[in-house]
């Protein structure tokens, strides 16, 4: 989803990711997504939805990078079932808007060896 004004999720979120990059010490990569916020919202006219900020808030908790898309994706597990759900009782072809074109079949690569 894009958002056309701001995900009051992401202020929330940017607001708790700040609290833990002070508690750690490092706040530095909120400091660069706000950046990236303005720069983009300025640029394209886009806001950021709740997940910007989440790595960030991941990171001050301690939280492995190989962790984040796994606790990404749990998060979504409930809504992905309800559009299903949604999706199935209605009857209705879904059509894709776009076609993945990239490779296949890839071997998990972890982030210190890519």
């Amino acid at each position: 989803r894009v958002y056309r004004v701001e995900d009051p999720r992401a202020r929330h979120l940017r607001r708790l990711a700040t609290e833990l990059g002070r508690q750690t010490g490092d706040t530095s990569a909120v400091e660069i997504l706000d950046i990236v916020a303005r720069l983009v919202s300025a640029d394209k006219h886009i806001y950021p939805n709740v997940d910007l900020y989440s790595g960030a808030a991941y990171a001050s908790m301690g939280i492995p990078t190989d962790a984040f898309t796994p606790i990404f994706a749990i998060s979504r597990v409930a809504g992905w079932t309800a559009h299903v759900m949604e999706q199935h009782a209605n009857n209705r072809l879904i059509r894709p808007r776009s076609e993945y074109t990239g490779s296949t079949h890839l071997a998990y690569v972890p982030l210190d060896r890519r």
